[in-house]
């Protein structure tokens, strides 16, 4: 098959509105950076990595996926060298804001743990895949969880609580997804409680906390923790049902809403965009959802459908912590939302991500 058959062949519709939804928040880091010099490096970057992504994409689309269902070494060294580069990050990478997340290379910034998300999306693919049957035993569920424990507790010693708790969702929702008993999953929230006191008493910085105690009331310290959460609920509360117009958005052309370009972006466009901006940005997810659910479905092997289903937990978790974010629901844990907030390590590893799902496709 040559290169035009397999454009032809990929899923077109998915690639779209991946790339349309990345568009519209350079279209928003654009307003932003009216201005301001240092924000107008940003829609550079964003349109770089949206290039590389694009070119990622297809040239996955190439590979054919069946060679990590059928190579077990070859998943396990992406898996080894994910960890082993979270490992150097935390022994070498520089502390930005409080956290050691990224390696700096030149003006560039490249989160590992970003990639590891997609890693662990093909290795649990290739476990569960093969296990399917067998979930049912304790032993698939303590071993496939133990591939996790790895990179979460490194991803703590950044300490980065959000992609940690994006991790460990990722591997909770293909563990329901692969079947599991009732009895099994209630014994996963007990521990999961449990996880959860002793992650709040030994693992948790203090500001960490905080922001977790000030999700429930925000207005405890307005000026402090809880600042972010209410200049982001008075931006989405302030967009009305067309917005204010690009640019002219108080909360986030004034300053007034911190992390505007990632964590709120999405509060940022309702502003500007109001409610029709937020329905788009919806309508583009759902659009992205459903063509991965539709080739998941369609798949000819249990690999290629829990990938498919990975990769809609991921974004889905992703989504859900930062609308809750945005809108006052949960705490503020530094989760992006996909493809639309800035970040080049995200928007890559989303865009290698799409690449598989469209290899799964290709050959469907």
């Amino acid at each position: 098959m040559n290169f035009f058959a397999y454009i032809q062949k990929m899923d077109k519709v998915l690639a779209g509105a991946a790339i349309l939804l990345t568009l519209f928040g350079v279209v928003e880091l654009v307003a932003m950076a009216y201005g301001n010099h240092v924000m107008a490096a940003y829609q550079y970057k964003q349109l770089i990595a949206l290039g590389i992504g694009i070119v990622l994409m297809v040239a996955l689309s190439f590979l054919d996926y069946r060679f990590f269902k059928n190579n077990s070494y070859a998943v396990m060294l992406l898996y080894v060298g994910s960890v082993l580069a979270l490992v150097v990050l935390l022994l070498v990478g520089k502390q930005t804001r409080g956290l050691t997340g990224w390696f700096t290379i030149g003006g560039f910034a490249f989160a590992p743990v970003e990639t590891t998300k997609i890693v662990l999306a093909l290795l649990f693919a290739k476990y569960f895949s093969l296990r399917h049957v067998e979930m049912y035993r304790w032993f698939h569920v303590i071993i496939s969880f133990s591939y996790v424990a790895v990179p979460m507790a490194l991803v703590l010693l950044q300490p980065d609580l959000g992609s940690a708790v994006v991790v460990f969702s990722l591997w909770l929702g293909i563990v329901l997804f692969s079947g599991i008993s009732r009895k099994q999953i209630a014994l996963l929230i007990i521990l999961g409680m449990v996880m959860a006191w002793g992650g709040w008493a030994y693992a948790l910085k203090d500001y960490q906390k905080e922001r977790i105690v000030s999700f429930v009331n925000p207005y405890h310290d307005p000026q402090g923790v809880g600042y972010n959460a209410i200049q982001a609920m008075i931006a989405v509360g302030s967009g009305g049902m067309f917005g204010k117009g690009l640019g002219y958005g108080s909360q986030v052309q004034l300053g007034f809403l911190p992390e505007a370009h990632t964590d709120f972006m999405f509060a940022s466009i309702v502003e500007e965009f109001g409610l029709f901006g937020a329905m788009i940005v919806l309508l583009l997810l759902s659009i992205i959802v459903w063509r991965i659910m539709r080739i998941g479905l369609a798949a000819e092997n249990n690999f290629a459908r829990i990938f498919c289903a990975a990769m809609m937990v991921l974004i889905f978790i992703h989504v859900a912590i930062n609308l809750g974010m945005n809108v006052g629901l949960m705490p503020v844990i530094g989760i992006a939302f996909p493809f639309l907030s800035y970040g080049g390590s995200n928007l890559l590893a989303l865009f290698i991500g799409l690449g598989l799902v469209q290899s799964i496709h290709v050959r469907g």
